[in-house]
């Protein structure tokens, strides 16, 4: 497993999949193992993906100063990966809370990306407002699911400040096109594969200033792909409409039938898709 050293010395991993033209992945989670992204849906027979695991996660060590699990600060390893695969530009792809962290490296340096890929992202780095409303109209289009009732509640409790523990896994079956066993041990992976500590860390206070992001982002005129899940609540299409609305070379697309993982509810269409708009 290929190994190189971040900014601060932290021994950081990546894992390499696939044939084609180099394809670096950011993983979501916030802080999750980036085995959770797999193939992408069999992008490897396009790609050559390049995983990174984040600080603190999957191969990667823990770093010495937790405060360095902040989004912003993970910049610098990114860009230390970059620089150790020899890319001159990187072909960048980010998964959800990941797309954060991709916003933050294209801000920063968007002379150093060629393509950016943003799969159901996360919207926190650029300060989209997402609504109670736009989450609960999302969710209705699920209605006719068996287990609709006790999700929609949660969901309503979550969106009314009244959420409890148990409230965030009734939720769940929304993240998947399928609620079935294979869904079911993806949300049981997801607790052990990610870092509760550096997912705190990740969006504490000072990791975003989304004015100066937005602004940065206006310039960057490469070609972006904002990609949404037609029945994902975390990144409702509307909201996703306008995180695309903020570049000047974006395509924004929807994928139907799909949830917050849409290479696992449809893997054809979402390499279909992916292909389509943001091949080199």
């Amino acid at each position: 497993m290929p190994i190189f050293a971040a900014p601060d010395g932290t021994r950081l991993a990546y894992h390499e999949s696939g044939d084609g033209p180099p394809l670096v992945c950011l993983p979501g989670g916030p802080m999750r193992d980036s085995a959770y992204l797999g193939t992408l849906g069999g992008l490897t027979a396009h790609r050559r993906l390049i995983r990174l695991d984040l600080r603190g996660t999957g191969a990667s060590e823990v770093p010495d100063d937790p405060a360095s699990y902040r989004c912003d600060r993970l910049v610098g390893d990114v860009e230390a990966l970059r620089e150790h695969l020899g890319l001159d530009r990187a072909d960048l792809l980010a998964h959800s809370a990941g797309a954060n962290l991709a916003a933050l490296y294209t801000a920063r340096h968007p002379d150093r990306v060629s393509r950016l890929a943003l799969i159901t992202p996360s919207v926190y780095a650029v300060g989209i407002r997402i609504s109670a409303g736009d989450r609960l109209e999302t969710a209705r289009l699920r209605r006719s699911e068996p287990w609709f009732g006790p999700a929609f509640a949660a969901l309503e409790d979550i969106t009314a400040g009244r959420a409890t523990p148990d409230s965030w896994q009734a939720i769940a079956p929304f993240s998947h096109a399928r609620w079935d066993e294979s869904a079911r041990a993806f949300e049981e992976a997801d607790a052990k594969e990610k870092n509760p500590e550096a997912a705190t860390v990740y969006t504490a206070e000072g990791a975003f200033q989304p004015d100066d992001t937005r602004a940065a982002l206006a310039g960057f005129t490469s070609p972006v792909l904002v990609l949404a899940g037609e029945w994902d609540i975390a990144g409702p299409p509307r909201a996703l409409a306008e995180y695309a609305g903020l570049f000047p070379n974006a395509e924004f697309v929807v994928q139907p039938g799909a949830g917050h993982l849409p290479w696992l509810d449809d893997a054809g269409r979402f390499v279909s898709l992916l292909l389509s708009v943001s091949s080199p």
